[in-house]
């Protein structure tokens, strides 16, 4: 998802706060829904990834759960839009694309996991705008 941030160019994969009660998984569905317009299904968990920032004076630490999942429906064309666009990519363009280099290496685990091959039922690598 790529996200324009003061002077830069953000591509980064999807993530975001769990709601109260909602558990990782739930968190994780939601998000990648409605950030990407997709429905997906998860096939099993990767690993987290901490990192910590500034936001408005206040060091914030945070702690992002990621999954392997694969899409069983939706359009990209939904994706919420505060993402200027939203693409699916073959693996082998994502560390080329990815802003961190944290992400770059999930990315990296998930093909190596699938062996290079993309999860039953994915999509045509379309960019959406």
């Amino acid at each position: 998802m790529r996200r324009r941030e003061r002077n830069s160019v953000r591509w980064t994969l999807p993530k975001g706060t769990p709601n109260p009660g909602e558990t990782l998984e739930e968190t994780a569905l939601r998000e990648v829904g409605e950030e990407t317009g997709l429905n997906v299904r998860i096939v099993e968990p990767l690993t987290s990834i901490e990192y910590r920032f500034v936001l408005d004076g206040a060091r914030i630490h945070k702690t992002v759960h990621y999954w392997l999942m694969e899409p069983t429906g939706g359009d990209l064309a939904d994706h919420d839009h505060e993402f200027e666009q939203v693409r699916w990519v073959a693996f082998d363009e994502a560390p080329a694309l990815l802003t961190f280099e944290t992400e770059r290496e999930l990315v990296a685990v998930a093909a190596q996991r699938l062996g290079g091959r993309p999860p039953a039922g994915t999509l045509d690598e379309e960019p959406a705008t």
